[in-house]
């Protein structure tokens, strides 16, 4: 109930910011199984862009411990089915959560495999809460302005979602499968971006 009335409340907020949200390849998400959504890390708001957009499905989010260390935050983030990932010692808990979450409840899960918007390099997460869960990956997009002082100004943002990433094929998550699921990643990131704008360059702000 928390996470719909968030997602709510966010969609009026970026409608007020930034006008109707451009969607492409919404017709693609899954409708009859949890999935992982992934995108390149982009701005700290494309979360919310995501969320949005693929309503009305509900997702889970990592996120960096220090988050949680105030209690209003804290609170909105648990309600908002956030759970604390330490990202330099992420544990057992970073991947057993997500799997759970994925296989016991109808939560989704919205994952950024470079972990920092400063980063192309795709970590090996995603692959392997993916290969546990038995689950597909759907790659996704964020097309729009980078920086606050651009968000301000009613530039228009567009989400794509690409077609789910089966990984069922891949019988190991070692070093080979893990870059094997990456190149996929990659590609289809590569495909979406250039489906919404031929010309698009993402330049890191």
């Amino acid at each position: 109930m928390f996470f719909t009335f968030m997602r709510g409340v966010v969609r009026v907020v970026l409608f007020i910011i930034n006008g109707r949200m451009r969607l492409v390849g919404k017709d693609r998400l899954p409708t009859d199984q949890n999935y992982v959504l992934v995108a390149p890390h982009r701005t700290w708001w494309e979360p919310l862009h995501l969320a949005v957009a693929a309503s009305p499905k509900k997702f889970s989010f990592m996120a960096k411990k220090e988050l949680f260390k105030n209690p209003i935050l804290s609170f909105i983030l648990k309600h908002a089915n956030a759970f604390p990932v330490d990202r330099e010692k992420p544990g057992p808990s970073a991947i057993k959560t997500p799997v759970k979450t994925l296989k016991d409840t109808k939560l989704s899960l919205v994952m950024f495999p470079s972990g920092t918007r400063h980063s192309s390099d795709l970590k090996g997460g995603v692959a392997v809460i993916a290969k546990l869960a038995k689950v597909p990956i759907v790659p996704s997009v964020y097309q729009g302005p980078l920086t606050f002082k651009d968000l301000l100004k009613r530039k228009k943002v567009t989400v794509a979602f690409g077609e789910p990433i089966d990984i069922s094929d891949i019988k190991k998550m070692d070093k080979e499968g893990i870059a094997e699921v990456e190149r996929r990643m990659n590609e289809a990131f590569a495909a979406l971006d250039t489906e919404v704008d031929p010309t698009f360059a993402y330049e890191a702000k």
